[in-house]
């Protein structure tokens, strides 16, 4: 079985080193992939560490940032989180993440909520009076398990849905991540390749134009009906590296320092940085820095906090608080709540 993993791990590797061969590193070809959704980062805590999480994984999130953390989550549990993102965007996340014993199972749910906008033309630049709507989804099904006491693994299978007014399309991913408690104590390497899959191509109704063929005389049909030919684009395939070590790991006392580093097919290389004080297993403090060493990058400094209790017999509720800034666009702001039972 170990031997049929390690194989597998072999092909996605390989077939995810060929879909990223273009990459140039001179060029960030950032904004040139389709579903640019995906990247937001997912969970409270893990976006107030900096989005350096891909080593600790240890929460429902980690569906997001390495599924093989799911295998390692002693605990049922479940979150829903909201996202103030920029441009007065919101976004909304659910988990869940369920221990079968010989190997975890997990889902997820993320929904853009734009709002609608008004319909505007070049002779209606006020509007028609129509509405439109944006909408982003991503539905993840996850299969994780521990091959040995140090060694997990855990995969992602991903249906990405996107539509603009009248026009649409599907797509679908795969992840895959491991994790592996190193020799040293406290040190934990973690890996996970996300969004490898297929191409997206808006296609619809809204792409129907009429078209002139020769606007310089009026003997021909001035309103052919003509459809626009839209491009592909691939999803944002991302190679994500990182480390996390527990320096000391008491009762009442935690602290985790977190390091990813990002190599993307649409933007550079970076690196995020990322803390957690954990007081009494209730009280959390984070801190991070995403984006370091990248060149124009809005995003830096994150804080966060987070608040941990057991209500009744082994059901836990979980608070978490994550501020960002953005920049010249300001910031962003997550709310999350998790119940473990």
């Amino acid at each position: 079985m170990k031997k049929v993993i390690i194989y597998l791990i072999f092909l996605f590797l390989t077939a995810a080193g060929l879909n990223a061969q273009n990459f140039v590193s001179n060029v960030s070809k950032r904004a040139t992939t389709a579903a640019p959704f995906l990247n937001i980062s997912q969970g409270a805590r893990a976006a107030g560490m900096g989005s350096a999480f891909v080593a600790v994984a240890d929460d429902p999130s980690a569906i997001f940032w390495n599924p093989a953390g799911v295998s390692r989550i002693p605990t049922n549990g479940v979150i829903f989180e909201h996202t103030m993102w920029i441009a007065d965007l919101s976004y909304n996340y659910l988990a869940s993440t369920y221990n079968l014993g010989f190997g975890s199972l997990g889902v997820s749910f993320l929904a853009s909520d734009y709002g609608e906008m008004d319909v505007r033309t070049v002779e209606d630049p006020n509007g028609t009076g129509e509405v439109f709507s944006v909408n982003d989804y991503a539905f993840t099904l996850t299969w994780a398990m521990n091959l040995t006491d140090n060694f997990s693994i855990g995969f992602n299978a991903k249906a990405i849905y996107q539509g603009i007014w009248k026009m649409n399309d599907y797509g679908f991913a795969l992840d895959m991540g491991v994790l592996y408690n190193t020799p040293f104590d406290g040190v934990t390497l973690g890996m996970a390749i996300t969004n490898f899959g297929t191409s997206m191509q808006l296609q619809g109704t809204s792409a129907v134009v009429l078209y002139d063929q020769d606007d310089q005389t009026t003997a021909d049909n001035e309103r052919i009906p003509a459809s626009l030919n839209t491009d592909k684009w691939e999803l944002p395939l991302n190679f994500r590296v990182g480390i996390a070590y527990r320096p000391f790991k008491f009762e009442t006392h935690d602290f985790i320092i977190a390091i990813d580093a990002m190599h993307p097919n649409d933007n550079y290389e970076s690196m995020n940085l990322g803390f957690e004080y954990t007081f009494s297993r209730k009280f959390s403090l984070r801190a991070g820095y995403k984006d370091m060493f990248l060149e124009d990058s809005e995003e830096s400094l994150t804080l966060g906090a987070g608040f941990k209790q057991m209500i009744v017999g082994n059901v836990g509720l979980q608070v978490d608080y994550q501020y960002g800034d953005f920049g010249r666009l300001k910031e962003v702001q997550k709310f999350s709540l998790g119940i473990t039972f």
